[in-house]
């Protein structure tokens, strides 16, 4: 009879300890969820790059790209925008400068002097003015594709500032963008540099573990229409230009954003 008292502490050690591990267990796996979502959210320019039909990817600290050789400049440009990136420090703008980590040697920029048609940009400057030295990275010309200047000023200006504004409100989306480099298509310079008939810019959000995409093509053309009316889905730029944009999505959740010209749960 007097036994029992011990018997009973015992099990109640037991119990305690089992409750306590079961408890670490859980915090553990709890954890590492958070450590997934959170790797995801911080190595977005990994994680998120499209497929390279050119097989040469380039990564530069701020951006990665993937080179056309063929129609010497990027297929497409990919980075990160975060709401810290956002800055309205103006630097002084650098000389444009050829891009050494091409391999097949990227573009001169004599190709586009009295060409009539801007660098255009692929990552804006604007994108990258919280340092100098992000800034002026943007100042390579594996970082351009001719634009027309009244289209490079007004309607994809305004896209790059809507972007930017999204960054801010959505505190950091993925930015993928470039020319189409498909069709019959005018060249510029020595090095045949391809002018593009339309642009593309794909953006991903991830806030808070939950996953849209906007997609827009624009005809090579200022224009007046609201941005909205350039809204595609995610599928019809990837049938122009081969390129599976988010290869690294789960496969049904990949097709059904993708599938998807909804622009209702974004802000214009």
């Amino acid at each position: 009879m007097k036994r029992k008292p011990i018997f009973t502490i015992i099990a109640i050690i037991i119990a305690i300890a089992i409750y306590s591990y079961d408890y670490y267990l859980n915090a553990e796996q709890k954890a590492e969820v958070v450590n997934v979502g959170q790797t995801v959210k911080e190595g977005t320019n990994e994680y998120f790059l499209p497929t390279s039909t050119t097989n040469q990817i380039v990564h530069h600290q701020n951006y990665s790209l993937s080179y056309s050789e063929p129609h010497e400049q990027a297929e497409w440009v990919a980075y990160e925008l975060k709401a810290s990136h956002i800055s309205s420090t103006n630097h002084k703008r650098p000389y444009f400068e050829i891009d050494d980590a091409v391999k097949t040697g990227a573009a001169h920029w004599r190709n586009y002097k009295k060409s009539g048609y801007d660098k255009g940009h692929l990552c804006p400057a604007g994108d990258r003015r919280f340092t100098k030295t992000a800034h002026d990275e943007t100042f390579l010309t594996s970082n351009i594709s001719p634009q027309e200047h009244k289209f490079n000023a007004g309607v994809w200006n305004r896209l790059e500032q809507k972007v930017r504004y999204w960054a801010k409100k959505n505190d950091g989306i993925f930015v993928v963008t470039g020319g189409v480099l498909s069709g019959n298509m005018k060249t510029i310079g020595t090095d045949d540099v391809s002018v593009p008939n339309k642009f593309y810019k794909v953006i991903l959000d991830n806030t808070n573990g939950r996953i849209k995409v906007l997609a827009f093509l624009m005809d090579h053309e200022d224009s007046n229409l609201p941005l909205y009316k350039f809204v595609v889905s995610v599928d019809k730029v990837e049938a122009l230009t081969g390129i599976d944009f988010f290869p690294e999505l789960e496969d049904s959740l990949e097709d059904k954003i993708e599938a998807s010209s909804s622009y209702k749960s974004w802000s214009f």
